[in-house]
């Protein structure tokens, strides 16, 4: 998990609220309270691995998903989450390695695939709600190709300037 999202943090810093330089320092309890979260009710994480040759067991993508109540703490500068606001699904984490980017047919398509089986399943949910760093453009196209549209919210993105800008998939 840990290499998986240095990775992601080296490929595009932008997509991510946190830096590759304080995700490289965090200790082993981090990562694993990290890891631990994403097994907890309302949680989930998938990923892609490598099946086959010298790398076999290599994670080479991943999305993660939580339900909130009402947008998420990291949208809302950290605000409580309000219990009366209605459940919704969030996709977060979502990164495929360069290596096997447009070569392994379908790596992004089967984990959103998942993470949508999940959501509707499992979730009972019938929207999945993402934010997408407005200058990136590769993502943003990736999402609209899957259905995703924008909804006009967006937030600062503090960390990186810009914005986010929200985009929902209505699940069906």
């Amino acid at each position: 998990m840990r290499d998986l999202r240095l990775r992601a943090l080296l490929d595009t810093p932008i997509a991510y609220g946190e830096r590759y330089d304080d995700a490289l320092a965090a200790s082993e309890d981090t990562w694993r309270g990290r890891a631990a979260r994403n097994v907890l009710p309302g949680n989930v994480q998938v990923v892609a691995r490598l099946v086959e040759g010298d790398d076999a067991g290599r994670w080479v993508g991943s999305m993660s998903a939580f339900v909130s109540h009402g947008l998420p703490a990291y949208a809302t500068g950290g605000a409580d989450p309000d219990p009366e606001a209605p459940a919704r699904a969030n996709l977060v984490g979502v990164f495929v390695d360069p290596e096997v980017r447009g070569r392994a047919a379908g790596v992004a398509d089967a984990l959103l695939d998942a993470v949508v089986v999940w959501a509707r399943g499992e979730q009972g949910l019938d929207r999945l709600y993402l934010h997408v760093h407005e200058e990136n453009v590769r993502a943003a196209a990736y999402y609209r190709r899957q259905g995703f549209v924008p909804t006009g919210g967006s937030f600062p993105a503090v960390l990186h300037g810009g914005a986010e800008q929200e985009m929902v998939l209505a699940l069906r």
